[in-house]
């Protein structure tokens, strides 16, 4: 089986995809961080994050995978642990544009196809629904007001010990939900099929029931 979660950043789609994997006993693939990692490469190596031929030979170049250690999921790039690090305030604030070029949507949706080609995944970014996983059995949408989207990233920040300034944290939810929407190809889009939960008032385990009823058609 395969389930489709859409939505903007901050809306808690990871935190909930990851849970739902768990209580189906699917393997959860977050496409974010595929996307994160490649631009913490790109930082690293100081490749200009708006050019696509510099940007596609380091794509092409680094291998992304997935381990779990204890229950939790590490993000592994080229044998290094990426997991915390991709998280940082300077990947989110490029992370979109990176992943604007269609070269580089091509070479990381395809390594995503793979990913699902022989297991039951539950998958979360911006286009898994219509691009990734076109024939998935569910295609969520998790949304939240922007308010509220930015009150959940500053937490999360503060609470990885950076110091955080609200407005900052606003006009890049704002800037980046603008290009996820605007991009070429793979943008943030509420499909016909999408399933819509709002979770601007619900918490995460009444996100997740609401979606397991779904699931279970109870």
């Amino acid at each position: 089986m395969k389930i489709a979660i859409d939505g903007p950043a901050g809306a808690g789609k990871s935190t909930v995809a990851r849970k739902l994997a768990q209580e189906l006993g699917f393997v959860y693939i977050d496409t974010g961080a595929m996307y994160r990692a490649l631009t913490w490469k790109a930082l690293q190596k100081k490749v200009d994050p708006g050019n696509t031929e510099a940007l596609y030979e380091l794509a092409n170049n680094i291998r992304i995978h997935f381990e779990y250690h204890s229950g939790h999921q590490k993000v592994i790039c080229d044998g290094e642990d990426l997991t915390a690090t991709i998280r940082l305030p300077e990947v989110s604030a490029l992370v979109s544009t990176v992943a604007s070029h269609p070269a580089i949507r091509k070479i990381m949706v395809e390594q995503q196809q793979e990913m699902a080609r022989s297991i039951s995944v539950v998958m979360d970014g911006r286009d898994i629904g219509e691009c990734v996983l076109p024939d998935a059995e569910y295609k969520f949408f998790i949304t939240a007001s922007i308010k509220e989207r930015t009150n959940r990233r500053a937490a999360e920040l503060s609470n990885s010990g950076f110091t955080i300034d609200y407005d900052t944290i606003l006009q890049d939810i704002t800037q980046r939900d603008k290009r996820d929407s605007e991009r070429e190809v793979g943008s943030l889009k509420i499909l016909d099929e999408s399933i819509v939960i709002d979770t601007s008032t619900l918490t995460i385990e009444q996100v997740l029931q609401k979606m397991l009823a779904i699931i279970q058609g109870e």
